[in-house]
């Protein structure tokens, strides 16, 4: 794999796990909101589930900000070390001229 489509692959992926955090932060939020609304109807079974849902959720959101900064990071580094921005003006150019 070229060094282009490389970091092109690994900015994807920092967008995937940018969405799956959104998800996570939407999952946990629906969560709470059952909660609050389950303190008026005192539903057993929701009060025993919905914490411990809402505890591996909030685990599974701390795993993916920690792999998305790492993945981030080392996606701004690679793109730093072999010069991307020059690499793609140089893929226009050569787009451009038909090369």
């Amino acid at each position: 794999m070229d060094t282009l489509k490389k970091f092109e692959l690994m900015q994807k992926i920092v967008r995937e796990l940018e969405d799956l955090q959104h998800s996570q932060q939407a999952i946990i939020q629906k969560i709470g909101k059952i909660e609050v609304d389950n303190i008026e109807l005192g539903d057993k079974r929701l009060e025993k589930d919905l914490p411990d849902m809402h505890q591996r959720v909030s685990d599974n959101l701390d795993t993916i900000v920690g792999i998305l900064e790492y993945f981030a990071d080392k996606t701004q580094n690679f793109g730093n070390k072999n010069n991307v921005d020059a690499l793609k003006e140089q893929q226009a150019i050569n787009d451009a001229t038909g090369k």
